[in-house]
Order: structure tokens, then C-alpha cells, then sequence
């Protein structure tokens, strides 16, 4: 997710549930003595209607995900018990997508194993029925605020990523590293709806594996994440990571960006540029994070860049990207410095520029700062995903063809080389 500027403001719409975490920190009570008005569809979940979706939905047998969903929550009688069915059907549909991605099961349809689409519109059809059942519920608005986190952490290997302490305690016995990976949702979807994310796809494939390296087994635990600025402020990516990254010996976020090469991307900055996310929404100005009167401007890649760069990892080149564009101290107007920024100035790109997965990368480093962790960690850009040639126009083009498939999958296998190498290297 590399900068790319649009202007205006086109507000959030529809997110009546989406407020703010602080409304959910003490879990809500069973039952409301406040009405909620009728189901407010996202303008992400409005896509789940045209013809993309439902096909990537049906091609990959995950059409069935929400009706199973919303079938438990006309069982439930009371918030716990829709609480449980969201966790439950939410870890499930992660569970899914990682089998299916590792080969185990069945395909489910003609829709390529590896594809992260499936996972992406199946849980935006669970939050659609949500959202539906938790209008007639008579339940308060901060309950179903709870309910959709719980779905969105259980369905985006969040809590899984988290909960493993048994499994975590064995590998700790047997020497096991722990390695933390990210990735995102597919995003820019009114330009073309039928993208994937390789970063997501990564994920997936990676989730629970074991890699071994020269210096013994590491085992991978990875998650996705909305490509949302309002989740985002909310605090996900530190709630996800807080309890994952003490425990992890390195730690990679992955997103997409350029085409034809790959990016370790030296700076993240502390400031967004403004492109429009999945719902359609700008953000301008610092990240927001908490205490920021201690917010740094620049955080700093702690990966081995140099010893990555080096290695034979795969198709693609892969650079040191140590590009920033800055505001000079004492100066007004942004200038790029090809070497990483200088004393004082002020971010308006990191070198993965100025959208979220700038942010992922500025917020996971910034958490292992001021968590004090000396742990390798830092931002990985794929290649762009792309269609085979005479399947470019969205209008007209099918939802994969053989060329974005072994696309995909090359972009896999060399991030699984890339982590690799960062565990040996570090």
C-alpha cells in the first residue's frame, strides 16, 4: 500500500457500530434499555452485492460462512451466547482460510487454494449479518461494538495469533523461535474489485508453520488487518501486537507495493497522506497514537536489510529502500532525501509513503521501542499482485487466471524465504 493522494474528505459512512474502543472496554451488559435503530451496511459490506464477490464467494465453497453464522445468532438468547457464536464462527473462518491455504481439506471450489479473497468477503458477509441480528436484538450499541471486534479479532487470526500458550510453552522447551508475521485485506476496490493482497495470502500460508533455519525451527504466527484509518486510531494493531511481540523473537509486517520488486522499507513515518481506505475515508495529518507528547517522528526497520538484500530469496529484487520525504527543520515545504531522513525534520512519508502499511510498520516499531524489546522487527513490501496479460480490465476479466496465480504464489514463496533469511540473519 504505497502513497498514492486523493483529496477530500468523503466522511465514514455507516458506522454506527464502529466507534471508538473505549466504548468496549468493560464488556457490555446482556441487555440494553436504549433501542437501536435499523442495520447501518458499511460501505465495505455494500460491495459483498455485485458479481465479484459472490462468484469469489461461491468458487471457493466459503458461501456458506455467514447463513451458518446468522443461523447461530437467531439462536442466541443473550449477549453471552452471541458473543460465543461470534468468537466461534470468527476462529473458524481463520481456521478455514489457513487450512485451505496449507493445503488441508477440501479446495471447496475452482478458486485457487492460496487466494485470501475468500477470507476477506465471507467475514464482511458475517459482520453484514451481525449487524442485521444485533439491530433486532433490543441490545445497546456498545454490545454490538463488542460483538464485531470479537468477530474481527476471532475471523483475523488475532486472537489465535495470541492465545496459543500451551503450544507457545512447548516450543520454548524444544529451543522453537517465534516469529511474528502481518498482513492486510485486499484494498483499492472500487478501482479494481477483484484484487487480492499478497501480503494477505502470505499470511495464510504461513500461519502456523514451521520454518527451519540454520539456527533450529521457527515457528510463524501471523494475522490480518483492516485497511481502515479508524481501526487503526482505535488502537487494533497495539492491541494485537502488545502481548504478541514480548513474546516473539522477530516480527515482519508485510503489505503490498511497487510493481516488480520487493522493499525493505528502512523509515516509517508518523504522518498520513490522505488516499482513501476500504470505506472510503481520508485521513490527513500525525498518526495518532497515545502519548504523543513522546510520539517520535521517525521509527527505525531493526531487520538484518542488509543480509536480506544479499540472499538469493527469489523472482524478485529486492532493495534497501531508504527514501523519506521530510520537512527540513526550520523549513515549511516537503523535500524527499534519498538517504533516510535528517535531525529534526518533520515525516510526510516513511519509505512504504504515507497510507497504512507506512502506519503498520510506524506503529509495530514504535510498540517494540517503548516496550523496550531488542528484537529484529520491521516492513516488508511485496511486488504488486497482477492479472495475466487480456485480463486487466476489470469490466470484462475474470476473478483469476494461471499468470495471477503463480504470481501469487512466487510472492509467497519468496516472503517465506525472506523471513527465513531475517531469522538466520538476526
Amino acid at each position: 500500500m504505497r502513497l498514492v493522494r486523493t483529496t477530500g474528505n468523503k466522511g465514514r459512512l455507516g458506522l454506527v457500530l464502529l466507534a471508538s474502543a473505549a466504548l468496549v472496554a468493560v464488556a457490555p451488559p446482556p441487555q440494553a434499555t436504549a433501542a437501536v435503530g435499523a442495520p447501518a451496511v458499511t460501505v465495505e459490506e455494500g460491495r459483498l452485492d455485485g458479481d465479484v464477490p459472490r462468484r469469489i464467494l461461491d468458487d471457493s465453497g466459503f458461501d456458506g460462512v455467514a447463513p451458518a453464522f446468522a443461523t447461530s445468532l437467531r439462536g442466541a438468547g443473550s449477549y453471552a451466547q452471541a458473543e460465543r457464536a461470534a468468537v466461534r464462527h470468527g476462529e473458524q473462518l481463520w481456521q478455514r482460510a489457513v487450512d485451505r491455504a496449507q493445503g488441508r481439506g477440501p479446495a471447496g471450489g475452482e478458486l485457487s487454494r492460496d487466494d485470501d479473497r475468500p477470507l476477506y468477503w465471507a467475514r464482511l458477509a458475517m459482520t453484514r449479518e451481525l449487524r442485521a441480528w444485533h439491530a433486532e436484538s433490543g441490545l445497546s450499541e456498545a454490545a454490538g461494538v463488542r460483538l464485531l471486534e470479537r468477530l474481527e479479532s476471532a475471523s483475523r487470526g488475532q486472537d489465535s495469533m495470541t492465545d496459543r500458550g500451551k503450544e507457545r510453552a512447548r516450543d520454548r522447551a524444544k529451543g522453537v523461535k517465534r516469529i511474528v508475521v502481518t498482513g492486510f485485506d485486499p484494498f483499492t476496490l472500487d478501482r479494481d474489485i477483484r484484487i487480492s493482497n499478497p501480503s494477505g495470502a502470505v499470511a495464510l500460508a504461513l500461519d502456523g508453520t514451521v520454518i527451519s533455519t540454520a539456527d533450529g525451527p521457527a515457528r510463524v504466527e501471523t494475522a490480518v488487518f483492516p485497511v481502515r484509518w479508524g481501526d487503526f486510531a482505535d488502537g487494533t494493531v497495539e492491541r494485537a501486537l502488545r502481548r504478541a511481540l514480548p513474546r516473539a523473537d522477530l516480527f515482519v509486517t508485510v503489505s503490498q507495493g511497487r510493481v516488480g520488486r520487493i522493499d525493505v522499507e528502512r523509515y516509517n513515518g508518523a504522518w498520513r497522506g490522505g488516499f482513501g481506505d476500504n470505506e472510503n475515508v481520508s485521513e490527513t495529518g500525525l498518526v495518532p497514537v497515545k502519548d504523543p507528547a513522546t510520539q517520535p517522528q521517525w521509527t527505525k526497520t531493526t531487520l538484518p536489510y542488509a543480509g536480506i538484500v544479499a540472499a538469493d530469496t527469489g523472482r524478485f529484487p529486492v532493495y534497501d529502500n531508504t527514501s523519506v520525504t521530510e520537512i527540513p527543520a526550520g523549513a515549511t515545504a516537503p523535500v524527499v532525501r534519498p538517504d533516510g531522513p535528517t535531525p529534526g525534520s518533520a515525516a510526510r512519508a516513511g519509505g512504504g509513503g504515507d497510507y497504512l502499511s507506512n502506519e503498520i510498520a510506524y506503529r509495530a516499531t514504535l510498540l517494540r521501542d517503548r516496550l523496550g524489546l531488542d528484537i529484529p522487527g520491521g516492513h516488508v513490501h511485496t511486488p504488486v499482485l497482477q492479472f495475466g496479460p487480456g485480463n486487466t480490465d476489470p469490466a470484462t476479466g475474470t476473478v483469476s487466471d494461471p499468470v495471477f496465480v503463480q504470481n501469487r504464489q512466487d510472492i509467497t514463496a519468496q516472503l517465506r524465504t525472506i523471513v527465513r533469511v531475517a531469522a538466520e540473519e538476526s
